[in-house]
């Protein structure tokens, strides 16, 4: 047991802390403010301690046991492109930006962990926030790394960028290394999803597979305001259609013995994926369960960090704190 520990925040269906327990660290507490994202997190790991609860609204003298832990991790709601940046939502997420950023004042980790779009580490739009987060963690003594990583390089089969925050004790921070790809060639969508869809004796399921060599656009999660599970925005849809998927609407179950896929009849002809399925592409592995009514799970998949990003941040990490 490695002893290091860490402080999760808006954490979501566990996507980020799974990735730092396999890097070896133990969690203190769990926070997220979304009832089916905390039952996700108490189903799969019974002994993690979860805290429903609004980040806005936490009182870190309540929570002692989040006091100096190694890491304060936050794998935040994905902020809004600039065409949507206007809404009120988008504003309330990069609250929580800000508010992670300050918690480090209470919490006092040895390092902090960041992820987001990937614009939140270079575009414009967010150099205040940038500006921001530097006065406040120069102040606390940390240095810091901004930087970009893509989850398909990491085995995930999916073209997800991710804008990422690395924030050390200037003690430490000299030996971090940015997280290498563990892979050199990409997973593709075929690849992963394969065993799942011949799981109900699916006869077109390693023909559908063969095609499905790409890896897969990246999930959006969408609003609590808006819409149902779909798999994103209409450029997203063509890439899966490409690939024999209709991506307008998930479905309830994998394909059966009966289903003729015929994908040039048009989106009646194509196979659905299903949340579980959705999960599989964001990295999680088969017996992680996703809680909530299905435009509920789908949304908790499309939010999260990929585990295995997360453990590939929390090694590097690791092995900084270490040094």
């Amino acid at each position: 047991m490695s002893g290091l520990t860490f402080f999760d925040v808006c954490a979501g269906a566990g996507g980020l802390a799974l990735g730092l327990e396999r890097a070896g660290f133990e969690p203190t507490l769990l926070l997220d403010e979304d009832t089916d994202a905390c039952r996700t997190l108490r189903n799969n790991r019974p002994k993690w301690s979860v805290l429903q609860a609004d980040l806005l609204d936490l009182d870190p003298s309540e929570h002692p046991e989040i006091y100096d832990v190694d890491v304060l991790s936050a794998g935040l709601p994905r902020v809004k492109s600039s065409a949507t940046a206007a809404r009120a939502e988008s504003g309330e997420e990069e609250e929580l930006l800000r508010a992670a950023v300050y918690l480090a004042h209470a919490v006092r980790p040895r390092a902090l962990i960041i992820e987001n779009v990937p614009t939140l580490a270079h575009a414009d739009r967010f150099r205040d926030f940038r500006d921001f987060a530097r006065a406040e963690l120069e102040h606390l003594g940390y240095a810091f790394s901004w930087f970009v990583l893509n989850a398909a390089d990491f085995g995930v089969p999916q073209d997800r960028k991710q804008g990422v925050l690395v924030a050390i004790k200037k003690r430490w921070f000299p030996s971090f290394r940015l997280p290498t790809p563990t892979v050199t060639d990409h997973v593709s969508v075929g690849q992963v999803l394969a065993p799942s869809m011949r799981s109900r004796g699916w006869k077109d399921a390693d023909r559908w597979a063969a095609q499905a060599t790409a890896v897969a656009p990246t999930l959006v999660g969408g609003s609590k305001n808006r819409g149902g599970a779909d798999l994103g925005p209409a450029g997203s849809k063509r890439k899966w259609e490409t690939m024999g998927v209709n991506a307008h609407s998930l479905g309830d179950q994998i394909p059966g013995d009966d289903f003729v896929w015929a994908p040039e009849l048009g989106k009646e002809g194509m196979v659905r994926l299903t949340v579980h399925q959705a999960a599989l592409l964001q990295g999680f592995p088969e017996e992680w369960e996703i809680s909530g009514k299905k435009t509920a799970r789908y949304r908790q998949v499309g939010h999260a960090s990929p585990p295995p990003v997360g453990e590939a941040l929390g090694r590097a990490v690791a092995q900084a704190l270490r040094s």
